[in-house]
């Protein structure tokens, strides 16, 4: 009888440490409710076991099974909130605007070595088509609502006008020769006719000559050449004897490069649309605490909008109330 009311205490505790199974929203066939929507365990058993198809994420979980699970869940969840969100906006993402992102930013990437690095980390394909349908969800809701307004041209113009003096990249070379008569020759020639410097520059090939004019911002030149910026005239040669270099080192500084709006615009892009996306999120975070999030003690607690580890109260009860017989 003393175990039996032990048990009965600890459906109380709980019932007190995890209100968020109020109601009937408890099923044991279900592990997360999310508004009127449910995931059911078989649902994420099966969503886990995709993931364990591939070699290379089960090896990740081996170990932190019950931790996957959680993760693998979190995602579900974080699906239907956003599924919620859209259709409370009045938004949509189609399969071909994820695929298009997908490819945009794999543009320089090797695919392949990309989902393989990912699936190490426990990370399908599945899981990265998700989250770019999620980021261009909070991107489009933003939209909806007015809030999307540094992605239109004027604003990426504007800027650009902002940060143009911070993109400016100086061209330089430099070319080792072995005399500092050939070296006061080559800086004549160079301050004159700037245009052959890979010509010149390939009559003393070697390690410590460029073969052609390079660009750096300001701000990562070589020593030799930021100390001039200020006091030597775009498109002029100097001479430096560096005997480490084996002779006499021409510099040249070029001109200085501002790269046009159109170069820089994705990387604008990105930043603007990251600034939405922030925006985009608040408002689904307000979705998801009116949708009365749910999830089955068995897999975690929700914090701050995350799955995360229960404290290790339920688990202990279960354990006890397996234990504990009938009461007579």
């Amino acid at each position: 009888m003393r175990r039996a009311a032990r048990a009965r205490a600890a459906v109380v505790l709980v019932a007190v440490a995890l209100p968020v199974l109020a109601g009937c929203r408890s099923d044991p066939g279900v592990a997360a409710y999310v508004g009127d929507e449910q995931i059911t365990v078989a649902e994420l058993d099966a969503a886990v076991d995709e993931r364990l198809a591939d070699e290379r994420i089960a090896e990740y979980a081996a170990g932190g099974e019950d931790e996957f699970t959680r993760r693998v869940l979190d995602g579900l969840v974080a699906r239907e909130v956003h599924a919620a969100a859209a259709e409370r906006y009045g938004v949509r993402v189609g399969e071909e605007e994820v695929g298009d992102r997908i490819e945009e930013l794999l543009a320089e990437e090797d695919p392949e070595a990309v989902y393989a690095q990912l699936a190490q980390q426990g990370i399908g394909r599945a899981d990265v088509r998700e989250t770019i349908r999620q980021q261009l969800l909070r991107r489009e809701i933003a939209e909806a609502e007015g809030q999307a307004g540094s992605l239109d041209e004027a604003a990426l113009r504007e800027r650009y006008d902002e940060v143009r003096e911070s993109l400016a990249e100086v061209e330089f070379g430099y070319v080792t020769v072995p005399d500092q008569a050939i070296a006061d020759q080559l800086v004549a020639d160079l301050t004159a006719e700037p245009g052959r410097y890979a010509e010149f520059a390939a009559l003393f090939a070697g390690p410590f000559t460029l073969a052609e004019l390079q660009r750096q911002p300001a701000g990562e030149l070589p020593p030799a050449f930021a100390e001039r910026l200020d006091t030597t005239a775009p498109g002029t040669a100097f001479a430096v004897p560096v005997p480490d270099a084996g002779g006499v080192v021409v510099g040249f500084l070029g001109s200085t490069v501002y790269p046009p709006f159109e170069e820089v615009r994705p990387q604008l892009e990105d930043e603007a649309a990251a600034g939405v996306e922030a925006t985009g999120a608040e408002l689904v975070d307000g979705v998801r605490e009116d949708l009365d999030v749910t999830v089955n003690p068995r897999y975690g607690v929700l914090r701050e909008g995350r799955l995360v580890p229960g404290d290790g109260v339920v688990d202990l009860l279960e354990d006890d109330a397996a234990a504990t017989p009938p009461a007579e």
